[in-house]
């Protein structure tokens, strides 16, 4: 958060937009009002509400906040970060989870977010999150890729692990991802059907907030497994048992998507240079990329 911010309470904003707080909670469920979340807790950047506040009769939605910055956030992956680099489009990585990553979409503190949340009523991704956040929002989600998730284990797997199953018996230490993470959420979902408690997984301190970190951890001994994708994995030389695909999707404000920077890296995706690095990371299905899949 910028520290020369001024934040509110939910008590503070209503009081501001003489509401009741309930009726803040409600703006926020439906992605009316600019907001941040820290460890669970609302907070508004009073710029941002006042802004909100002089623009409520000023027309179309797209213009009643501040643009957003040209900042993807969401969740972090190693082809995003590498093409974002290597296409010269002037945008930042700001990855420290899905959710926590629509939430910054939403509060238009980005121009973009990558997610991958699990629908709650199907094995698909994104589209529960993206009509209860996003469905009045001006936005269009682009798909990313596929990615291939699973254990990340050491090399030669001396414990023989097969699966969430093989692991929780021994309570043996597990690099664990933050609250809110696509990873962590597709993790239980997983260890639900495969009838283990996550509490069996026995989580290192601190918690990992990246694909990398997850492998890193493992490679370097401090966690006997961890849960990312392959291509983290391949990165450290560990071994990796596939437990699912997933899809990733690229969130973006429609007029964000037709400004230069977001412009700069779709084309970049076309080119042969950014599908023969995915191959080399391994564990990328592109055959969908740039496909929308929600258009509000």
């Amino acid at each position: 958060m910028n520290e020369s911010s001024e934040w509110l309470t939910t008590a503070e904003v209503a009081r501001l937009l003489r509401i009741r707080p309930r009726t803040v909670y409600h703006l926020v469920s439906r992605g009316e009002i600019p907001h941040a979340r820290a460890r669970g807790r609302l907070l508004f950047d009073r710029a941002q509400v006042e802004h909100w506040i002089a623009a409520q009769s000023a027309g179309a939605l797209e213009n009643r906040a501040i643009d957003p910055p040209p900042t993807i956030a969401g969740s972090h992956d190693p082809l995003l970060e590498w093409a974002v680099r290597e296409s010269r489009c002037g945008l930042a990585v700001a990855t420290l989870g899905s959710v926590e990553g629509l939430d910054r979409f939403v509060a238009r503190s980005a121009c973009a977010s990558l997610i991958h949340i699990p629908n709650n009523s199907d094995d698909g991704y994104n589209d529960e999150a993206l009509r209860q956040r996003a469905a009045t929002l001006p936005a269009v989600a682009l798909h990313w890729a596929r990615r291939e998730q699973g254990l990340v284990l050491p090399p030669g797997n001396p414990l023989a692990i097969r699966g969430l199953k093989d692991f929780a018996r021994g309570r043996r230490r597990f690099a664990m991802r933050q609250p809110g993470a696509g990873s962590q959420l597709l993790l239980s979902r997983l260890a639900r059907g495969a009838g283990v408690a996550l509490s069996a997984l026995r989580p290192i301190a601190p918690l990992a907030s990246s694909e990398t970190d997850v492998a890193q951890a493992v490679a370097e001994g401090y966690a006997d497994a961890g849960f990312a994708i392959r291509a983290a994995a391949r990165q450290f030389g560990l071994t990796f048992v596939p437990l699912a695909w997933e899809s990733v999707d690229l969130v973006v404000w429609r007029r964000s998507a037709f400004e230069p920077p977001i412009q700069t890296l779709l084309r970049f995706t076309e080119t042969r240079r950014f599908a023969r690095h995915a191959a080399m990371l391994s564990g990328y299905d592109l055959s969908d990329c740039r496909r929308v899949r929600f258009n509000a």
